[in-house]
């Protein structure tokens, strides 16, 4: 295996990891300190103690077994490197993810009487949902629009969620508010990092496919593709567009994923989670 490769994978894993360990230590403080919490409380944090491991094994497993979806790339030759099998995980994961956003949102708007918050909240996660299709439909079909447009929903979804913390801000308490303000710096960072960077990179792949006539195959013959063929690479080359996203995504988004599961919530009425 090529050194960068091998040192980038023995990152991922490594992370992946420390991430599980801090997700078991997560659980382990909520557990000890339910009995300072109201039922509701404990609902809530426990809903997104579940959330969160949804996404951090999800997150874990797509690191120890990476997957370059479209050119079916992977750096272990097994049947779990599919892309069948890493899709569907990254689905699971991904709608988790999100819903701990929308989870926290709408107790949040809730609590601070935000229409506009609780609104964004209820379109979180069915946008979302929209996007995974896309990406389905992209690592199919092999065609990067589907890409094109997932990315853009993600960036759209974090976009909403920084306009409900905008909104939400002046009716919080100012002890919070430092919070508001890191979670919209990260928010406009996402949005900044997904139409300047991601969206453009998608959409210069697909430029360059239909410049040279690609083949695009069916959703039936990418299903049976992606199930059945697995192509092991190793060359830095094959990955190196690759290494940025994923670094951060399985690193970065995965303690944000973590974090949620005790971030404050503004005194008032909690949302039942549902």
């Amino acid at each position: 295996m090529n050194g960068d490769v091998f040192s980038w994978w023995a990152f991922l894993s490594t992370i992946a990891t420390l991430n599980i360990a801090a997700w078991a230590y997560a659980a382990w403080q909520l557990q000890r300190r339910r009995p300072l919490m109201d039922a509701e409380a404990f609902a809530l944090r426990r809903a997104q103690l579940l959330l969160s491991a949804g996404y951090v094994f999800g997150c874990a497993y797509r690191s120890y077994l990476p997957v370059f979806d479209v050119p079916r790339l992977c750096l272990v030759d097994s049947w779990l490197s599919s892309v069948v099998v890493g899709r569907s995980v990254a689905t699971i994961a991904e709608l988790c993810f999100v819903a701990q956003w929308a989870l926290i949102l709408r107790a949040t708007s809730r609590a601070t009487g935000s229409s506009v918050g609780g609104a964004i909240s209820s379109l979180l996660v069915p946008m979302i949902a929209v996007a995974e299709t896309c990406s389905w439909y992209a690592v199919l079909t092999t065609s990067n629009l589907g890409h094109v447009i997932e990315e853009t929903l993600w960036g759209l979804g974090a976009a909403l969620l920084v306009i409900s913390l905008v909104e939400i801000w002046p009716r919080c308490a100012r002890r919070l508010r430092p919070l508001l303000a890191v979670w919209g710096a990260a928010g406009l960072g996402y949005v900044f990092f997904m139409f300047l960077v991601d969206v453009p990179m998608y959409w210069s792949r697909w430029l360059a496919d239909e410049a040279t006539g690609r083949h695009y195959m069916s959703l039936a013959q990418g299903l049976l593709d992606a199930s059945s063929r697995w192509v092991v690479s190793h060359r830095w080359a094959d990955w190196h567009s690759e290494v940025a996203w994923m670094s951060l995504y399985f690193s970065v988004a995965v303690w944000l994923s973590i974090a949620l599961i005790h971030a404050p919530l503004p005194a008032g009425r909690r949302l039942r989670p549902h």
